[in-house]
């Protein structure tokens, strides 16, 4: 009887030509590997398009029995009208940085002292390169790619999964034994230098754009509707992490990675284990030296705590992990004019000395503009408009004037001087000094906070980014536009404009730059936004000093928004129970509390924010389910603990949906006494709230 690859397509059964499609995507998926992962084919180019050839040749006689896993797919699949939205079932966080050999080693002392780790006790780390390319997450059940997506904004990003299948790096089933039922791998979508010379060379030769640079053609090739103009880009992938995974295979980041290896997922052979900071900061200094030759972009290290048990002690702060840190490398440099100097007024008010440059390309991006900080800055750098500079990308971010060239500077130069009148509403700005310190403020601050247009329209921008109403549409030219047409003023416009576009004369759409259809996807975009958390709400808020993580502490606190304002008003009093409440919340300081009772004390701001919320719903926070019985208890610890430091205590108790308190009131459920525990424990007596030893605490709570 003849094999199912010796026959004819065309005479091929229903049976016989599922076996060929099974045994085509194994081959093809094996050749892959051996050209796409490790350089070496093993046939001929003919070889291998003859057998795409028969695949195909097969699906279009039996299109019922393309498999999930169809080579076919790897040249794309319908066109998309949008990206949906898949929600991660892990957040998919970012890493905090460090610049110098001092802050990698604070990072390691730091997570030493957290766990309780003695100086001379083992404690290894990994350290990769940090690849510069975009982040994507790839879903497997059952060894089988499922679905895929981008970060977006680390909790929900958008469904690339058509666009992924398209990469020959990335296997569409898992191979071996051990390869758990689930698991989301997370890496980079990246594309090699010689790859991206050929891409341009192409692009240019058809009369298309070329590229800036590998990372904005790897994520523009990522986001495309269609996915066969995403086959044609030459995308490559790293896997270096994981999500949700049902069992884990290894118990250390080195082992979960050699998995990956075995089960067929491309990895960095340039990842190695430390033992030592030394060991790490040589692995840097290595891969900083042979940077050019990796034939790919990268702009740091990584380093991550080896052991997963250390890794999950650890735990993780508002939007990164304590276990991990990237090590990025030094910022380009390169000099130009400063042809003018502008003050920018922001959210809060605060005027930012911002120097006008003649563009110049620093690390592959058109500079024209870098940030002078303040006023004592520029007379710190003696900073004057027509001195060149050297200008450097912070982080390969933020702009900066890294130094003046004195040499260069014109004979009749004068001393700038710092104009402190707010250049968008004419109020004279104040510096304000720290109450407890009498330190003045670095920064001058216009005062009028809700009169002033340009905080008015940051404040909106603010509001609609990415980590706060995240609103598709409406970026800063749109919210400018708006605010300049009077059709957006307070946070409420943005939710009535449809309403209100309407009835006006002359519809948004008819405006230049916008059309029907972005107008339709802006109405679409906003009326998706029209119920949001609590801690995303108070961050889109826009207070002084209330980024994301202290966001997250007042909404764990107070759980209900009508709590949050009324709690907040009553706390003007300084004598109040409320106001000693709320600097009783653990991260809570004086200057963080006064800012947030100023804002909830503005008039105009409050009857904005009541407008706001005739057309949202603010979520209840609801922390997660937890069987512990010190969920929802407020908790205070005191003293020196023994079988760990007193932040991972606080990690812990947080993550078992209890409250962590700076101090004791009639509201303490528990307080955790260790060695020389003073005040907080003779106050916890006065009160009878129930005091715990260490021991106690970890017998209740089953660490």
């Amino acid at each position: 009887m003849s094999r199912p690859e010796t026959i004819p397509v065309a005479e091929l059964n229903e049976t016989q030509a599922q076996a060929e499609l099974a045994r085509l995507a194994e081959e093809i998926a094996r050749h892959d590997a051996h050209y796409y992962r490790h350089d070496k084919p093993v046939i001929a180019d003919a070889e291998y398009d003859a057998l795409r050839l028969r695949n195909a040749a097969i699906e279009a006689r039996f299109a019922h029995l393309q498999r999930a896993d169809s080579p076919s797919l790897r040249i794309g699949g319908p066109v998309l009208e949008g990206f949906e939205k898949i929600t991660h079932t892990r957040p998919m966080l970012s890493l905090n940085n460090a610049f110098t050999a001092v802050d990698v080693t604070d990072f390691c002392a730091s997570a030493r002292a957290f766990l309780k780790l003695a100086a001379d006790a083992p404690f290894a780390f990994t350290a990769e390169p940090k690849i510069d390319g975009v982040s994507a997450t790839l879903r497997y059940e059952d060894g089988k790619f499922i679905s895929g997506a981008t970060r977006g904004d680390g909790l929900v990003g958008e469904n690339i999964t058509n666009n992924l299948r398209t990469l020959r790096d990335i296997p569409l089933r898992l191979i071996g034994a051990d390869v758990p039922d689930i698991i989301d791998i997370r890496g980079e979508v990246y594309i090699s230098h010689e790859d991206f010379a050929e891409l341009n060379r192409r692009q240019a030769a058809e009369g298309k754009p070329v590229f800036m640079n590998p990372r904005n053609a790897a994520a523009g090739s990522l986001r495309q509707l269609d996915p066969s103009i995403t086959a044609q880009r030459p995308l490559r992938f790293f896997a270096y992490a994981w999500g949700e995974i049902s069992v884990f295979p290894a118990d250390t980041q080195m082992g979960m990675i050699e998995k990956f290896k075995a089960w067929g997922l491309p990895i960095n052979p340039e990842m190695r284990l430390c033992h030592t900071v030394e060991d790490m900061l040589a692995v840097y200094v290595r891969l900083q030296e042979s940077r050019a030759m990796l034939g790919y972009d990268i702009d740091g290290v990584v380093y991550k705590a080896d052991r997963l048990d250390l890794q999950e002690r650890l735990g993780f702060r508002a939007r990164s992990p304590r276990w991990a840190i990237a090590h990025k490398f030094p910022a380009e440099l390169a000099q130009t004019v400063i042809d003018a100097i502008d003050i920018q007024v922001g959210r809060t008010g605060t005027l930012t000395p911002v120097a006008k440059l003649r563009p110049v390309t620093v690390g592959g991006v058109v500079v024209s503009n870098a940030t002078l900080h303040n006023e004592d800055e520029i007379r710190r750098k003696d900073v004057r408009i027509g001195d060149t500079v050297i200008v450097r990308r912070a982080g390969d971010v933020i702009p900066q004037i890294v130094e003046v060239l004195l040499e260069r500077r014109d004979e009749n130069s004068a001393p700038y001087v710092f104009n402190t009148i707010c250049p968008a509403c004419g109020a004279q700005a104040v510096r304000e000094t720290d109450a407890k310190t009498g330190k003045e403020d670095a920064a001058w601050r216009c005062p009028n906070r809700s009169g002033c247009p340009a905080q008015v329209v940051e404040r909106l921008r603010h509001f609609v980014s990415r980590d706060a109403f995240d609103i598709e549409g409406l970026g800063e030219k749109q919210i400018q536009f708006l605010f300049d047409q009077g059709l957006i003023r307070d946070f409420a416009d943005i939710f009535t404009l449809r309403a209100r576009n309407d009835a006006l004369p002359k519809k948004l759409h008819e405006y230049e730059g916008w059309g029907e259809t972005s107008c339709a996807n802006l109405f679409r975009a906003i009326e998706a936004r029209r119920e949001i958390d609590l801690e995303r709400f108070i961050y889109a808020l826009g207070i002084r000093h209330v980024g994301q993580n202290n966001a997250r502490l007042l909404a764990r606190h107070y759980h209900l928004f009508t709590e949050l304002r009324s709690a907040i008003r009553n706390a003007k009093d300084k004598e109040s129970a409320a106001w000693r409440d709320l600097l009783a919340i653990d991260g809570i300081g004086e200057t963080l509390a006064l800012a947030v009772v100023g804002y909830f004390s503005d008039d105009r701001i409050m009857t904005a924010i009541d407008a706001l919320l005739d057309y949202i719903e603010v979520r209840e926070f609801i922390a997660p389910a937890s069987a512990s019985p010190v969920a929802g208890k407020t908790v205070v610890f005191t003293g020196s603990l023994e079988k760990m430091s007193r932040d991972e205590a606080k990690a812990r108790a947080q993550g078992l949906g209890a409250k962590v308190a700076g101090s004791v009131s009639a509201k303490t459920d528990y307080v955790i006494a260790g060695t020389d525990a003073g005040s907080k424990l003779k106050k916890a007596r006065e009160l009878g709230v129930s005091i715990l030893s260490e021991e106690e605490w970890l017998a209740l709570t089953g660490a």
